[in-house]
């Protein structure tokens, strides 16, 4: 969803709300639990991979992120995706509390939720949060600090509006966009739980019915601003049966699988490292190979790792829905499935100008069963299996393809972990001490 998302990355704000409890006697630590369902983005639309660059710099070169539909940048590349599933948790959000859909996103920082347009041609989704029935809603003024950016080096998408409140333009890599005011807003979890105002988009404009809760390291994401020292997701595997939702589970702080996750070390790097390729605000760990069928590939570590202008860097996001490598890597995977399957793979078939590992459906089984299960290995044995059941994705068309796709194909070599990689695990994100933990799970299993 949010791939290679850098925008609002290097603000100076201070803010500091927290997830608080109305209790004042030893309150118990927060453990909040939210069913996480696997949904298509859009079902009625495809999917975008639009790339234009929104600014420049005599400083640096800059990465490419995709423009509104209303733009006329002549200097773009497209790609169709035509499958695009999200994590998406529905929370409480407002006085009274309206009930919103959200997608799951460690790749980005600013969450937004979906506001009541009103335009007699444009009728709101149902599910938009209407803010006059909220009692905590308020809009941020122009003369707020996000609307007067000091980082000249960035194009910020605020701006003031005609009724001199801070406007917003977010753009994401996958085709997704939204627009409309910056607002404050409590999420009020229950009498106990609620969250002080924090500061949201208010999106009036966008591609998708759904609001995205953005959860990096960012100073503006939810989990920066409420302060919750973890969180963690189960993804559900994808559905198999027709009319059913795969439903897995999404946490605000103490998990109580925990005690079974294996945790590897988060990657940071100081904000002034601005390398056009590097997110600094990403989830960031050490990748140290990759196998298939029982053999690990000839790469080298280094592949895996940002290099000088930031290519290279390994991040695990719940908004990307395939997983990302850079050439140096996906060409090995590549190899080793043309050595297990090579003459049933779909020629000249490439899956949204990114992914060229693709076959038809009738024969999914048997190439997963000729390919073998995939490995993810981390620092300290730390490993992502993903089954011979779930190596092909299934694209639609009757196609099936490998759930990978070639970032220097995207204008962003970097190496992503997709929530296709992550069904039946749990991942969490422990904050405090700076480290991502894995654990197997059925993830379904658990909902119920």
């Amino acid at each position: 969803m949010a791939l290679f998302l850098f925008l609002f990355s290097f603000f100076l704000l201070s803010v500091n709300p927290s997830v608080q409890s109305n209790t004042t006697n030893n309150p118990k630590p927060l453990s909040l639990s939210f069913p996480l369902t696997s949904l298509p983005l859009s079902t009625n639309t495809t999917s975008k991979l639009l790339y234009t660059s929104l600014f420049s710099s005599s400083k640096h070169t800059t990465p490419h992120f995709k423009t509104p539909p209303s733009s006329s940048s002549q200097h773009s590349d497209r790609f169709s995706l035509k499958y695009s599933m999200a994590l998406i948790v529905s929370l409480p959000i407002g006085t009274p509390p309206q009930v919103q859909q959200m997608v799951l996103d460690t790749g980005s920082q600013l969450s937004w939720i979906q506001c009541r347009h009103h335009n007699r041609n444009a009728p709101p989704p149902t599910a938009s949060f209407n803010p006059s029935l909220s009692s905590t809603f308020s809009i941020l003024p122009c003369s707020h600090p996000l609307c007067k950016p000091r980082i000249p080096d960035f194009t910020l998408p605020t701006s003031c509006d005609q009724n001199r409140l801070c406007h917003y333009s977010y753009f994401y890599a996958d085709g997704t966009y939204a627009e409309g005011n910056l607002v404050r807003e409590k999420f009020t979890f229950s009498r106990s739980r609620v969250t002080p105002p924090l500061i949201l988009g208010c999106a009036t404009e966008s591609t998708d019915a759904r609001g995205i809760l953005g959860m990096n390291l960012g100073r503006l994401s939810f989990a920066s601003q409420s302060k919750i020292t973890k969180f963690s997701y189960c993804v559900p595997s994808r559905n198999t049966r027709p009319g059913s939702v795969p439903t897995g589970s999404f946490y605000l702080g103490n998990n109580p699988s925990s005690s079974g996750f294996r945790f590897v070390s988060m990657l940071s790097f100081p904000q002034r490292q601005r390398m056009p390729n590097l997110d600094p605000l990403a989830y960031t760990v050490a990748l140290r190979g990759i196998s298939v069928g029982g053999k690990k590939l000839p790469i080298s570590p280094a592949v895996f790792t940002a290099d000088a202008g930031g290519s290279g860097q390994t991040m695990v996001d719940s908004g990307s829905e395939f997983t990302y490598l850079v050439s140096a890597a996906y060409d090995k995977v590549r190899e080793a499935v043309v050595r297990a399957v090579g003459s049933r793979m779909k020629k000249g078939y490439v899956y949204g100008g990114i992914a060229d590992m693709c076959f038809n459906s009738r024969d999914a089984v048997q190439i997963g069963r000729l390919i073998g299960e995939m490995v993810f290995e981390f620092e300290k044995g730390v490993e992502i299996v993903v089954p011979k059941e779930r190596v092909l994705a299934d694209v639609g068309g009757g196609i099936h393809c490998i759930g990978i796709g070639n970032s220097d194909k995207l204008g962003a070599p970097s190496n992503i972990i997709g929530n296709f990689h992550q069904q039946n695990l749990w991942v969490e994100f422990d904050l405090a001490n700076r480290r991502v933990g894995f654990g197997r799970a059925d993830c379904s299993r658990l909902a119920k």
